[in-house]
C-alpha cells in the first residue's frame, strides 16, 4: 500500500483559519462505513444521530500554550521556543528558532523577564533540552506568557486562546488540541446526557508528531510517533459495560481512539492503563473496541487520514473527502467534520 493512495486534491481556500463563531454550528458530513452513504447536518444535529446506550469517549487533555517568543542574550536577538515534552527538573524537550543561534550554553528571556532559559544540550534530531529558571508554577508562568501552537497551516493569529481548547479539557500536556472535540458546547453535551448517551473520557497527550508528513512511499515503512495516555479505571468500566448491553463505543477523534485501542484486549476487553503508545492504524488493521468516531477533515497523505480510511475504508472515504471539498467544507483543525458509523 502507498501513501500516494491517500492523496486528494484540496484548495487552500478551504483550510480553516479561525473558529466558527459558534462551536457547535460547523458542519457535519454523515458517512455509513457500511453503504458509503454520505449526508450533510450541522454538528448540532449530533445528539440526534447517537442512540440511548451508546457512549461517547472524549480526550480531555488540555493544550500547553507551549510557544514561547523571547530574546536571546546578551544581543537581544529575537527567538521562538516550541515546548515538546517535559524531561523534569526543569528542563524541556523543545523546538527552537533560530537554530544556528541556540547552540548548548546559549540563554535566552521571556515576556517580563520573569522566564529565563539556557540550551543544556543539542539532540541528533535537531531538538533541544533547556532548563528554565523561573518562580512559582511553570504552568502560571506559561499562562501568562506563552501562546497556543497553532498547526502550520493556519496562518491567522488566534484571537482568543481558549478556542483551541475543548470545553471538557481538563489535563495540562498537549502540544496540539484533539480537534474533533473543538465542536462540543456544555449545552450539546447535556444534551447527548439527556437522550441516554454516557460520557467518557481518556487522556492522550498529543505530540507535534500528529503533523509530522509521512515521506516513505510504503505506508507500512513509517515510524509512528509515540504519546503517553491514560484510561481511567471509569472509562474502561463504561466501556466494557456499553459493550456488554449492545450499546456503541463511539470516540471523539482519533486519539481517544488510538487511547483506546492501544488498550484494549484482543477480545475487545478494555482495562484500565496508562503508558506510552505508538499504534499505527491503517487499513488492514482490525479495530477491537471502536463502533464509531466523530473526527475532522485531515490532511492529505497523513497517519490520520489512513486511520479513518482503516475503519471505513479508503475509497468510501476519499470520495467523501472530495464531496466534501465540492461541497466546500472547511478542513483541518478549525474545519468541520465528520460522524462515521
Amino acid at each position: 500500500m502507498k501513501t500516494s493512495d491517500f492523496y486528494y486534491d484540496l484548495p487552500q481556500e478551504l483550510i480553516a483559519q479561525t473558529p466558527m463563531e459558534k462551536r457547535d454550528g460547523s458542519r457535519l458530513m454523515t458517512l455509513d462505513r457500511r453503504t458509503g452513504e454520505t449526508g450533510h447536518r450541522h454538528f448540532y444535529d449530533l445528539p440526534s444521530l447517537l442512540r440511548p446506550g451508546d457512549c461517547l469517549i472524549m480526550n480531555d487533555s488540555r493544550v500547553l500554550p507551549a510557544r514561547l517568543l523571547g530574546r536571546r542574550l546578551p544581543g537581544g536577538g529575537a527567538c521562538e521556543v516550541l515546548l515538546l515534552a517535559d524531561k523534569g527538573e526543569h528542563v524541556w524537550e523543545c523546538l527552537v528558532r533560530p537554530g544556528r543561534k541556540l547552540r548548548a550554553g546559549a540563554r535566552m528571556n521571556f515576556g517580563d523577564g520573569s522566564l529565563a532559559a539556557e540550551v543544556v544540550r543539542e539532540e541528533a534530531d535537531g531538538n533541544r533540552l533547556i532548563r528554565f529558571e523561573y518562580e512559582g508554577i511553570f504552568l502560571e508562568v506559561l499562562e501568562r506568557l506563552g501562546k497556543m501552537p497553532l498547526p502550520p497551516y493556519i496562518k491567522e493569529e488566534l484571537q482568543d486562546q481558549e478556542r483551541y481548547q475543548t470545553v471538557y479539557s481538563k489535563v495540562p500536556g498537549s502540544a496540539a488540541a484533539p480537534t474533533a472535540g473543538l465542536h462540543f458546547t456544555p449545552e450539546l453535551l447535556e444534551e447527548i446526557k439527556v437522550r441516554g448517551v454516557s460520557l467518557g473520557y481518556v487522556t492522550l497527550h498529543v505530540g507535534l508528531g500528529t503533523f509530522r508528513p509521512v515521506k516513505e512511499e510504503a505506508v507500512e515503512d513509517h515510524a509512528m510517533h509515540s504519546e503517553f495516555c491514560t484510561v481511567p479505571e471509569e472509562t474502561a468500566e463504561l466501556v466494557n459495560r456499553t459493550k456488554a448491553d449492545g450499546g456503541r463505543v463511539i470516540c471523539v477523534g482519533t486519539t481517544s481512539c488510538r487511547t483506546l485501542e492501544s488498550w484494549a484486549g484482543e477480545d475487545g476487553r478494555m482495562e484500565s492503563r496508562s503508558g506510552w503508545t505508538n499504534i499505527y492504524l491503517y487499513p488492514g488493521c482490525r479495530f477491537k473496541v471502536m463502533d464509531g468516531l466523530v473526527t475532522n477533515f485531515h490532511l492529505p497523505e497523513s497517519t490520520l487520514i489512513m486511520l479513518v480510511s482503516a475503519f471505513a475504508g479508503r475509497e468510501a472515504v476519499l470520495a467523501a473527502y472530495r464531496e466534501a471539498v465540492k461541497e466546500r467544507y472547511r478542513f483541518f483543525s478549525f474545519g468541520d467534520a465528520m460522524f462515521i458509523s
